[in-house]
């Protein structure tokens, strides 16, 4: 035990000593959960609108003003010809038109069916489809403004009722949080192991290890245990910035999402040192863990769900660790979901944990 703790003390003063590495440990938690959740969304807002007015009627500009006023949408121009409209969407000025036909006004009137035409430039597919869905649902809402209100329940068609669970407000951002600070942990946890044991192997100080009596498993569990403290206290700065920033708490058990992600944080600092122990040089450690950092995020469900893949990449996603901690992390902190509700989860993540850190372990060449 006491071989232990003298290693322990030379890697936290090996990591203080660093002018870099503890301020990156601080700083990276901050400025991901402060800049990411605003940079990478997938809300559509100011959606740009050109209009083609074919009525010129009182109705037809309360639709224009309506659109107007929606936090969605911003009219860049309102045309008399399609053509017109066309060129400022080619022109990249406006992402749809739409097109008010002639007789508008006259048709709602006298109670007869009557279409707007909605054409949205579609080379951003998720900006298209969302901004056309938006519409439909504003002109819905127009259109229920505007008729009669003596009409029959069947003539204006069956009412639907909304109820939008986990995430009432539909904000992208309680979705990504929880995502980013999973990429939180993967970096840190990850990235940092990665090169600690290679650059022992460049400086020459892993062959004064070799000659002593330090045994593997003591050796390697040296060298987790301070990234296991570091991704601990990143994840609580996360935790912090999501409540005062965002003023997003976990719906679920705070001493749950510890367990859950001290687990996760012993696979990435395990894969970690695997990548160190098998390179050579810093240069190869990080490129290798790059390209795993990036299959982590790319294939985990970080910011496609994984069901929407192709069935070969639902294959892949099988074998990815993070892929059952993004879910788990997510159903915690916005279901309010217990271990015991995620079961199958925290099963999987323990047998990689075993797995990952026995290779670790096995994987350090060292004659004892």
């Amino acid at each position: 035990m006491s071989v232990l703790r003298y290693l322990l003390e030379k890697e936290f003063k090996q990591f203080l000593r660093n002018s870099f590495l503890p301020r990156m440990a601080l700083m990276y938690p901050l400025v991901v959960l402060l800049i990411m959740p605003l940079a990478t969304t997938m809300d559509i807002k100011d959606v740009s609108i050109s209009v083609v007015d074919k009525d010129c009627s009182i109705l037809s500009k309360q639709l224009i003003e309506k659109m107007d006023a929606s936090n969605y949408f911003t009219i860049y121009r309102v045309e008399r010809t399609y053509a017109a409209a066309l060129e400022q969407v080619e022109n990249g000025q406006s992402d749809i038109i739409v097109e008010i036909p002639s007789f508008f006004s006259t048709n709602i009137d006298k109670q007869q069916p009557t279409s707007v035409q909605i054409s949205a430039n579609a080379v951003n597919g998720m900006e298209g489809s969302l901004g056309a869905s938006y519409l439909l649902e504003l002109l819905h809402d127009f259109s229920q403004q505007i008729y009669p209100s003596q009409l029959e329940l069947e003539q204006v068609g069956p009412v639907v009722s909304s109820l939008y669970l986990y995430n009432n407000t539909l904000n992208y951002r309680y979705f990504m949080i929880p995502g980013l600070m999973v990429f939180v942990i993967i970096l840190l946890a990850g990235f940092l192991p990665a090169l600690n044991i290679v650059s022992e192997k460049e400086i020459g100080t892993i062959e004064q290890i070799n000659v002593t009596p330090v045994k593997k498993s003591q050796f390697i569990l040296a060298k987790l245990i301070p990234y296991w403290l570091i991704g601990v206290v990143a994840l609580s700065i996360c935790f912090t910035v999501g409540w005062l920033v965002y003023d997003l708490a976990p719906v679920g058990h705070l001493l749950d999402l510890y367990l859950l992600s001290l687990l996760f944080i012993f696979i990435m600092s395990g894969i970690g040192l695997i990548i160190s122990n098998y390179s050579k040089t810093m240069q190869q450690a990080t490129f290798v863990m790059f390209f795993f950092m990036l299959l982590f995020i790319l294939m985990s469900g970080l910011f496609t769900p994984v069901s929407s893949m192709p069935t070969w990449a639902q294959v892949v996603a099988a074998f990815i660790p993070p892929h059952y901690f993004v879910d788990a992390m997510r159903s915690i902190y916005l279901k309010g979901s217990t271990l015991f509700d995620l079961s199958s989860e925290v099963m999987v993540l323990v047998l990689f944990s075993i797995l990952i850190n026995l290779w670790a372990v096995k994987s350090y060449n060292k004659v004892e």
